[in-house]
């Protein structure tokens, strides 16, 4: 999946003459907390945030501060045609929640927030359907993810998406959200195959 799949495409964009009241008064407007900031030919300049702005509003009464002073000069961006993983990871790393989606030529097509890539995990990872879960530890067997995929397949139980956890190093735990089913033989199945089912539901 590609950013430009998940991006707000043509945001709501300010300048950097706007001034500190206003920007606040947008973000607040329209629910965001986001704003690029660009020049005339869209190309962009900086990137402002509501909690900075809310901060600096009170200097910016008392001293005249602008938006151009308050704003991220070299804001962390990202291509259109990155990988949501990419920009999962970025916005991981950075804390930061949200960037601006920029071409080639550094002109501001959309804005990706971390709300667009969770909503993006929850829908694959089906976790808003009403479905079932097996949490198995297959342990060290190269192959313990397809037995147990056929074991759950042969056993009514229909795959939606698969976790992993990739922080255990001895073993490896498998998270497989089924369609709506019963899981009770399933569970009998894998504890015949001498796997580990640490929960079901």
């Amino acid at each position: 999946m590609r950013v430009r799949s998940l991006m707000i495409e043509d945001p709501i964009t300010v300048s950097e003459r706007t001034s500190v009241q206003e920007a606040i008064h947008i973000m607040q407007e329209n629910s965001i907390r986001h704003l690029p900031v660009v020049s005339r030919s869209q190309k962009l300049v900086g990137w402002v945030t509501l909690g900075d702005m809310k901060q600096g509003l009170l200097p910016a009464v008392v001293t005249g501060l602008s938006l151009a002073d308050l704003m991220i000069r070299e804001p962390v961006t990202i291509n259109p045609d990155a990988n949501v993983e990419t920009a999962a990871r970025i916005i991981f790393e950075k804390k930061i929640g949200g960037m601006p989606v920029i071409d080639n030529g550094k002109k501001v097509i959309g804005v990706i927030t971390v709300t667009d890539i969770l909503g993006a995990f929850v829908k694959i990872m089906g976790i808003l359907a009403n479905g079932s879960r097996v949490e198995v530890d297959v342990g060290n067997k190269p192959d313990g993810f397809e037995k147990v995929s056929r074991i759950i397949h042969d056993n009514g139980g229909e795959i939606v998406s698969v976790g992993i956890d990739p922080d255990v190093s001895d073993k490896k735990i498998f998270y497989f959200r089924l369609k709506r089913c019963l899981t009770d033989t399933i569970v009998k199945a894998l504890k015949k195959k001498k796997y580990i089912v640490l929960s079901s539901d």
